[in-house]
């Protein structure tokens, strides 16, 4: 057993140091400038080297297949895809259809006289409560009007984006999102999508990897394979301030409380996927406080334990005690919250998944899936949505 780890160290060693190499950075001189790095930001002259890459080290942390590590894919690897060979959805005279054609996806839509099909190049999601597919057509891309949801596992239409009927056959196929739109899409759901503030996707990896939310890692990795310490060529987002994390860093793609701000009608219903906004309602909700941060209750190398709504109670707890929280996990960080915020009431009814009465879970029209609200209140039946 020892004498592997002892292989295994002395491998990660050497594959550094050629990784070194081959990025021509063996001896990095300066550390590029991260302080105000974010997610979907580029750090000027330092280049990704995918998640591969950083699990020779940091194996533990990129094993774990998250939920957010397959929010893009191509649709050879897409699960949905491959255990659905065929999808159907009809729409008055249109029928969408999703079917395999060698190693590829076939999207396309007919209302009887004419049809319009193209491979399907990106998938959004994966698959677990939805999918939604972006096409090329014409050298634009668009967003495929039926997205899959596993609810009802087959086809509806993408939320936003029902037509009934649509105008035309162009319509039915898809929504024009190029531009600003592609660029923010990918930008979130893939890694290093962005070049000189341009979408490249011949450079995007998808799905949200290592560097999506660490920064571009090549002079981290030149750093270490040259005896350096690397820390201070790559990004920790946990020396962020609460507010900053959950605002500026976790919000920049799950939309925070100054992004939704500059909504129409604050999004609507759909604001309750906006966790980061929803958070910062919360009654009692302190900026400053760690408590509130989303990796409070949210470890983003995890996967989402979404069905065990009990797992949260000793977070929960952790604030609505008699007394200052005392609990072995605390960290000092949020002992000094404790001790500066009073402590809030118990609850008086139960002290066991506190979640289901107060993050209550909201049925998102067309979305086939309840999300939970994550402005944290005493939620009554029957009382409408607050914005």
């Amino acid at each position: 057993m020892i004498f592997h780890m002892r292989i295994s160290r002395l491998t990660a060693c050497l594959l550094l140091i050629s990784m070194a190499r081959a990025f021509g950075q063996s001896q990095p001189e300066h550390a590029p400038d991260f302080s105000h790095f974010r997610p979907r930001q580029e750090i000027p002259g330092v280049s990704f080297v995918g998640s591969a890459v950083c699990s020779a080290c940091h194996l533990a942390k990129a094993k774990s297949q998250t939920s957010m590590a397959r929010a893009l894919s191509t649709a050879a690897e897409s699960r949905v895809l491959q255990n659905h060979p065929r999808m159907t959805f009809q729409a008055g005279a249109y029928l969408y259809e999703i079917v395999p054609d060698g190693h590829q996806s076939i999207y396309r839509v007919t209302d009887g006289k004419e049809t319009i099909s193209e491979p399907i190049p990106y998938v959004f999601g994966d698959g677990n409560t939805a999918q939604t597919y972006v096409l090329r057509r014409n050298g634009k891309l668009y967003e495929g009007r039926v997205s899959y949801y596993s609810a009802i596992d087959g086809l509806d239409w993408t939320i936003g984006d029902a037509l009934n009927p649509p105008p035309s056959l162009q319509e039915a196929f898809g929504r024009d999102i190029s531009g600003d739109e592609a660029r923010n899409c990918f930008s979130c759901h893939g890694t290093a999508a962005v070049v000189n503030d341009k979408l490249q996707l011949d450079h995007m990896v998808p799905g949200v990897g290592c560097e999506s939310c660490h920064g571009p890692g090549a002079q981290h990795i030149a750093a270490m394979g040259a005896g350096k310490k690397g820390a201070g060529y790559i990004f920790n987002p946990r020396k962020l301030d609460p507010d900053t994390l959950s605002q500026e860093f976790c919000g920049a793609c799950h939309r925070s409380a100054d992004a939704v701000g500059m909504m129409p009608n604050l999004g609507g219903i759909n604001n309750v996927r906006f966790q980061p906004y929803r958070i910062a309602l919360s009654r009692g909700h302190n900026s400053n406080d760690p408590r509130f941060a989303c990796i409070a209750c949210h470890d983003p190398h995890v996967p989402l334990d979404g069905a065990l709504s009990s797992s949260y109670d000793s977070k929960c707890i952790e604030c609505h005690t008699a007394r200052a929280p005392a609990h072995a996990s605390t960290t000092a960080q949020t002992k000094t919250a404790a001790q500066e915020s009073p402590a809030a009431k118990p609850c008086p009814v139960r002290s066991d998944n506190c979640v289901s009465c107060h993050m209550p879970k909201v049925d998102l029209p067309g979305a086939h899936f309840k999300f939970t609200d994550h402005r944290i209140r005493i939620a009554r039946d029957g009382e409408p949505y607050p914005f």
